[in-house]
């Protein structure tokens, strides 16, 4: 035997490493895949999380703005009754206005008046406090008693009204 013949591998034994190292190969291709897909999915649930937080951030400054609001309103009844009041004429235009840049802040921050009067009742924006006869179509609000208010697209206060109540059954009156 020569040195080159102890040396030098089979044919079969060269085959055998060839899929050896396939067989490594994909095992690390396979596992380099994995690895990625975590990472993928890590960084999804971080983009998410973060999302999460500034919403929730988002939440928490809203709910602050409510609180204020909500304390405000009181404010706003108060002005409008001096306004509906028949006392004092010469101060009811600086009390319009300062009414009116009042509620232009407040708009400007998401505060908006419920539509009530002449509208269908809703109970999602308005609470019946009284029921009257009437010859306007059943469930048609009468009167605001006090006025409700949405922040944003929340209801932080519900409109107080007097809801019609008619006899009409199936389209004809009873009588």
């Amino acid at each position: 035997m020569t040195a080159n013949t102890i040396n030098t591998p089979t044919k079969e034994q060269l085959q055998q490493k060839i899929q050896l190292l396939q067989k490594e190969m994909e095992e690390k291709t396979k596992l380099a895949e994995e690895r990625l897909n975590q990472i993928k999915r890590l960084q999804a649930d971080f983009d998410n999380y973060k999302k999460q937080l500034e919403k929730e951030k988002q939440r928490i400054i809203e709910l602050a703005n409510e609180t204020l609001i909500k304390e405000l309103l009181v404010i706003i009844d108060d002005f409008e009754r001096a306004l509906n009041s028949p006392e004092h004429e010469k101060s009811k235009e600086g009390l319009a206005l300062l009414h009116q840049n009042f509620l232009k802040i407040l708009t400007s921050h998401g505060l908006n008046r419920i539509e009530a009067t002449g509208k269908k009742f809703d109970p999602y924006h308005h609470e019946a406090l009284l029921r009257e006869k009437s010859d306007k179509e059943d469930g048609t609000i009468l009167e605001e008693i006090q006025p409700g208010y949405l922040l944003k697209s929340k209801v932080i206060r519900y409109a107080k009204v007097k809801v019609a109540e008619n006899s009409t059954i199936g389209g004809a009156k009873n009588g």
